[in-house]
């Protein structure tokens, strides 16, 4: 594998941080308005709200996950993507 490919198949952290923060921000806004389609509800539960049952808790724990992961895999294979499509400026670093 050359340094131009193994360069384009990571993501910088700089990148990685922003891309990150983003995808924060993307996930709570979906899980937020996912929560409220699936249980009618405003607020969404946590491991601190003894309001709740278990039941309630791990299902919306759960859902959070995969939403902030498939959020996040979007972002970086996104990123990924975009980056093998530029053109190689021809530096070897």
């Amino acid at each position: 594998m050359s340094k131009s490919s193994s360069k384009s198949d990571s993501i910088s952290r700089p990148v990685s941080a922003a891309l990150g923060m983003a995808g924060g921000l993307i996930a709570g806004m979906i899980f937020k308005r996912t929560w409220k389609l699936v249980a009618g509800q405003e607020d969404t539960p946590d491991a601190g709200d003894l309001d709740r049952g278990w039941a309630e808790v791990m299902i919306a724990a759960t859902l959070q996950g995969a939403i902030a992961g498939a959020v996040k895999a979007a972002l970086n294979h996104g990123y990924l993507v975009h980056r093998q499509s530029e053109p190689d400026d021809g530096e070897d670093d």
